[in-house]
């Protein structure tokens, strides 16, 4: 996939100073795609936009397909006349982290209300819309409403806690509550229509703006999920349902004992003989809302670390063999060219580098990673080839200044000072220009390093469970001055698009 040199942002739509108390798809989403605008940044990255789950992480979410309805703008609504602005004055403002408990409390309940009174008062133009949405997503839509339907009656229980004939998929039981909780259905539905329209409006705003989004397809899916519930016979569960085996990564220098994640595996030999539909179907509905994906953990479509379910840890597990190759070409044959970008990092083996190269799709770097010795010196700038996707720090990362002043080592901070030189502005804005200025063809920087936070403002721990995803950015900081300034980088480091003409 050939890449036209440039750069851009790493920002969650949660993230954005929305009113409401969580980032969405209103205003605050519009101006952000101004400032990448004016800074001349043409791409804007974003996490997995999926309903999330327990710890609120958007990798950890209740569907593959569906769009978080935290996400959706009530400001928007009350613009299309779906609710009163006055019923959502109460609402947490536009400061300060997200509260999830809160937002769900708060604000779902008025997502709902809105989507009922749209069923009830809609003019013809906005309905025709609702319905063909509902017809061209119907191979995953109906499943969510269901799904979501069910787990507001049980409690937020996992799917495997439910009644045997709902658990099972009964067609009768599943008849019983389309005729009991139509409405319900149709509220869940309209949601989603309600997101994706709002979602398609800022992608065309971005789109007028040459602005690409950049999406996020993790490659594993939650146990308790739409997506297993109703397609068990994909993934390796027991006949009771339960996972035969579970995805993590093996014992490394980080843990003893490795990472068990927890997210049942792919009956890949099922997919394979059935020409891999789910997949298909995922990365179409990926298409739809992206320009590019970055698929997660791609070591895994090569080679997964496969944890028998009822270990505690991921010790004993082993490498199976993933059939990466045959699913690129099948989707590159049902889709056309692929998208993609690589997360290659963490223990990338040759038959990694072979997957990627064989379907040319750039990889990663992190230039956090290359101070630690001869052996990191892969992520630096000087070891870069085109085909290849920057970052300052990743959303599992410390942010820059959070990684220099707690995290780096007194090896790192003399490489870095060694590599760099010394600077008068510190050493965030010294390893962003570092690299802008590589031959990477995208550079890609998390928000909070253009504005210099500290570990106050990381996104995510990783193993932590209380605290994540929960960063805001504060009102106000992305100001006309940080946006010249990081426009003027872009021009010198040729990440604008280029105007020849312009230069006599």
């Amino acid at each position: 996939m050939p890449l036209e040199r440039s750069s851009g942002l790493l920002l969650h739509i949660s993230s954005l100073p929305s009113w409401g108390g969580i980032g969405d798809l209103g205003p605050a989403a519009w101006q952000f795609a101004d400032f990448l605008a004016a800074s001349k940044q043409r791409l804007w990255q974003v996490l997995p936009l999926s309903p999330t789950g327990y710890g609120n992480s958007p990798y950890a979410a209740l569907s593959a397909f569906a769009g978080n309805p935290l996400l959706i703008s009530l400001e928007t609504l009350a613009e299309w006349g779906w609710i009163s602005a006055d019923r959502f004055a109460d609402l947490p403002g536009r400061s300060g982290n997200v509260s999830y408990d809160e937002v769900f409390e708060k604000k779902l309940p008025l997502l709902e209300e809105a989507a009922r009174h749209f069923l009830h008062h809609h003019d013809e133009e906005q309905w025709s819309r609702f319905s063909r949405y509902c017809a061209e997503n119907a191979g995953w839509l109906n499943d969510w409403a269901y799904y979501s339907v069910l787990r507001r009656r049980f409690r937020s229980a996992s799917w495997n806690e439910w009644p045997e004939d709902l658990r099972y998929r009964h067609s009768d039981a599943l008849d019983r509550i389309g005729r009991e909780h139509g409405e319900e259905l149709a509220v869940a539905q309209a949601i989603q229509f309600a997101f994706d329209e709002q979602w398609r409006a800022l992608r065309a705003y971005c789109a007028e703006r040459d602005i690409r989004l950049v999406g996020d397809v993790a490659i594993f899916v939650n146990y308790d999920s739409a997506d297993v519930w109703t397609h068990p016979e994909i993934f390796e569960l027991r006949e009771d349902l339960s996972p035969v085996r579970v995805a993590g990564v093996p014992p490394d220098y980080f843990s003893a004992t490795g990472q068990r994640w927890g997210n049942p595996l792919y009956r890949w030999e099922i997919l394979a003989q059935s020409g891999f539909p789910w997949w298909t179907q995922r990365i179409r509905r990926a298409l739809a809302l992206y320009d590019l994906i970055r698929l997660d953990h791609f070591r895994g479509f090569a080679a997964y670390w496969s944890i028998p379910a009822e270990d505690d840890t991921a010790i004993n597990g082993e490498w199976v063999q993933a059939p990466g190759a045959a699913l690129f070409q099948h989707l590159r044959g049902e889709l056309g060219e692929l998208p993609f970008i690589a997360e290659d990092l963490g223990l990338i083996t040759a038959d990694v580098d072979a997957l990627r190269e064989q379907f040319d799709l750039p990889g990663m770097r992190v230039l956090q990673f290359g101070f630690s010795g001869r052996g990191a010196h892969n992520y630096l700038p000087h070891r870069y080839v085109p085909n290849t996707v920057v970052y300052t720090g990743t959303h599992d990362n410390d942010t820059t200044r959070g990684w220099w002043e707690h995290g780096a080592t007194e090896t790192e901070k003399r490489a870095v000072e060694t590599y760099l030189g010394a600077g008068h502005d510190g050493v965030v804005w010294p390893l962003i220009r570092a690299a802008a200025s590589s031959v990477a063809s995208l550079c890609l920087f998390p928000v909070q390093d253009i504005l210099e936070q500290g570990s106050e403002s990381r996104m995510n721990v990783p193993s932590h469970s209380d605290g994540n995803w929960s960063w805001r950015v504060p009102e106000g900081a992305l100001t006309p001055a940080l946006a010249e300034k990081l426009a003027a980088l872009t021009e010198v480091t040729d990440r604008d698009r280029f105007d020849p003409e312009q230069e006599n």
